[in-house]
C-alpha cells in the first residue's frame, strides 16, 4: 500500500532493487558448475595420487622382504652356505639375494 501513495515510477524502481538480491538460478548453476569441475579435477588428482602410493607401499613392502631374507642368509652358519650349489650350476633368476649382501666382521671377532 505504502507504494502506491509513493508512486509507480518509483514503485518500479523499488521492485527492481529487491530483484537484484533474488537467487539468480543461471549464475546459481554456473558457480556449481565451476565447483563441480573443481571437485573432479581434485578427485583426479587424488587417485593419482593414490595410485602412487599404493605402488610406493608395495615396492617397500617388497624391499623389507628382500631385506629380511639378505639378513636371514647372512646370519647363516657358513657350512650352510657351503652346500650351495656352485654359481655356474644356478642361472642369474636362482642366484640368491645374499650375495648383494656385504658381511662386515663383528666387533667380537676384531
Amino acid at each position: 500500500m505504502a507504494f502506491a501513495i509513493i508512486g509507480p515510477h518509483l514503485n518500479r524502481e523499488l521492485v527492481m532493487r529487491f530483484h537484484l538480491f533474488e537467487p539468480r538460478a543461471e549464475a546459481h548453476i554456473r558457480k556449481s558448475l565451476e565447483y563441480l569441475e573443481e571437485a573432479n579435477l581434485a578427485w583426479v588428482e587424488h587417485q593419482a595420487a593414490a595410485e602412487h602410493h599404493a605402488a610406493l607401499a608395495k615396492m617397500y613392502a617388497e624391499r623389507i622382504a628382500r631385506i629380511e631374507g639378505e639378513l636371514k642368509n647372512a646370519h647363516q652358519p657358513r657350512s650352510m652356505l657351503m652346500r650351495q650349489p656352485a654359481e655356474e650350476s644356478r642361472d642369474d633368476s636362482e642366484r640368491s639375494k645374499a650375495e648383494s649382501v656385504v658381511v662386515y666382521p663383528s666387533r667380537t671377532t676384531r
